[in-house]
């Protein structure tokens, strides 16, 4: 463009002075590009139609044949190489090259190259992510580890993994130390994350690790059974990032290298005899780092976080997720699964299908496989309590019919003989002392109680009343009663023989 200009100038009849003080050149470079123009016979017109590229070649041609006497390296290759290590750099790739062409580019060259390539390829530009308040909450999990905790058993130095994320706009950051990176680390991370901050986003960004994807599937991943559960409790959507594509959680990416240096910085030299402990510390170190002013606009990441994303986040559900056990069971034929040694009922429709048992500290439930819920029971842990847990809509007419039978005892069998009425409470209670176990007598009672629905409660009043009056206290007399229809015949009295003179007396065996 310098060169287009100094032709203009040059044209309307300026000195070589006043064009070199427009130009920002020196006086003997106006001159030398004017020889050299004049020589090759360019003209502003003829230098307006030509490239920069086309109009170097021209003017100095010279260098031009040089360089292309000198071996130009693959540049797409090179930037594949580069994107797909990320530990490599130009340096590196730049002295392979020049121990292959010892006659090659030089460093600065080299560097010049495939910056002209990126640019002429649109990869020198980078999209800008408008981000929204409260919207996106990006997940992983350190690279460095920390060797800090010390067990307290043998002395040894346990190493520390750094669970960290960074919410929405503000990019207010949440770092928790663990012992692993197991799948109950994972999902104890984001309950206190989300505790932390005191809500929750519309989207989860996560890595493709083992414990947020199952499947790593571009348009339709599978995601973890528990992260999924986590998901649906708090309602958010789960958007794992691409494989090899840090940029789609380019945020946490670049908070993870700033807290490795300062918050891992920090702790390097201290000594922690629990995680707890730690994690206090880190608490501590992680409000003085958000507190710091932002270099290039006001405000820092707490500040931004209570003014920006806390209003814009959901309010929290009202009871925390537990970390649940997830394990696939089959209805067998008692429509009962087992979990932990105790045995917990679900529907007999469900016989021979497989479903999903959750288990936490306090639930069982059991989802069939439209995800659907279609029993929960409080979780048992003593034996005492039994170890079956049956609910009587799972059970078929038939055998919910037996267990309430099973039920019953003798305060509940003198009760509902109770309602009935006096007699019916004498016959059962007699049933029931009558033998050395009060368990004898409980069919004889259950038998005696149901006529009340065959032939109602005043008719059974007045059968057991008839039984009283001919001191025949069983099951069968009540039975021949009511089936007989007999229960209002009044039974004869029995009275004396009167004195009459056929009567021999007691006299008369003397």
């Amino acid at each position: 463009m310098k060169i287009i200009e100094i032709l203009r100038l040059s044209e309307k009849g300026m000195s070589q002075r006043e064009i070199a003080a427009s130009a920002g050149c020196g006086k003997t470079t106006i001159g030398r590009v004017l020889r050299l123009c004049n020589e090759k016979g360019i003209t502003y017109e003829t230098a307006s139609r030509l490239t920069d590229s086309e109009l170097h070649a021209a003017l100095y041609p010279q260098i031009q044949s040089q360089s292309r006497t000198k071996q130009l390296p693959d540049w797409n290759a090179i930037h594949e190489e580069l994107a797909q290590h990320k530990n490599l750099n130009l340096q590196f790739v730049w002295e392979e090259y020049r121990a292959k062409f010892p006659d090659g580019l030089s460093y600065s060259q080299f560097c010049h190259h495939y910056r002209q390539y990126r640019k002429a390829t649109d990869r020198q530009v980078s999209l800008y992510n408008e981000r929204k308040a409260g919207e996106l909450l990006e997940v992983d999990w350190m690279g460095d580890v920390l060797p800090c905790v010390v067990d307290t058993a043998t002395g040894e130095l346990t190493a520390a993994h750094f669970f960290v994320t960074v919410l929405g706009y503000s990019h207010y950051p949440y770092v928790e130390a663990f012992p692993n990176e197991q799948e109950a680390s994972w999902i104890t991370a984001h309950v206190n994350a989300l505790s932390y901050y005191g809500g929750v986003p519309r989207v989860i960004v996560p890595d493709n690790c083992r414990t947020a994807v199952k499947t790593p599937k571009y348009y339709e991943p599978i995601i973890n059974s528990a992260y999924w559960e986590l998901a649906r409790h708090y309602e958010v959507a789960i958007v794992p990032a691409r494989s090899r594509k840090p940029k789609d959680k380019a945020a946490v990416e670049k908070a993870v290298g700033w807290l490795e240096t300062w918050l891992l910085g920090k702790l390097r030299k201290q000594r922690f005899f629990s995680f707890a402990e730690l994690n206090k510390i880190i608490l501590k170190y992680l409000g003085e780092l958000s507190a710091r002013p932002f270099q290039k606009r006001e405000g820092s990441r707490h500040s931004e976080f209570i003014k920006i994303d806390k209003p814009a986040l959901r309010p929290l559900p009202l009871y925390k997720y537990e970390i649940a056990d997830i394990v696939f069971r089959k209805i067998g034929d008692c429509y009962h699964l087992e979990y932990a040694g105790f045995y917990y009922s679900v529907s007999y429709t469900l016989h021979g299908e497989t479903v999903i048992l959750r288990a936490t500290s306090t639930m069982i439930e059991i989802i069939d496989k439209n995800q659907i819920r279609v029993a929960s029971h409080q979780r048992r842990y003593t034996p005492s309590q039994g170890r079956y847990v049956t609910r009587l809509e799972h059970m078929p007419p038939n055998h919910r019919a037996v267990h309430q039978q099973r039920q019953f005892d003798g305060n509940r069998y003198r009760s509902w003989a109770q309602k009935i009425g006096t007699n019916t409470h004498f016959i059962i209670d007699s049933l029931l002392t009558s033998g050395k176990v009060e368990e004898q007598g409980y069919k004889s009672c259950m038998g005696i109680l149901q006529f009340s629905k065959t032939y109602g409660c005043s008719r059974l009043e007045m059968a057991c009343k008839r039984a009283r009056e001919l001191g025949s206290h069983t099951y069968s007399t009540v039975k021949t009663i009511l089936k007989n229809g007999v229960e209002k015949v009044l039974t004869c009295t029995k009275t004396a023989t009167p004195e009459h003179e056929n009567i021999r007396g007691c006299g008369y065996y003397n």
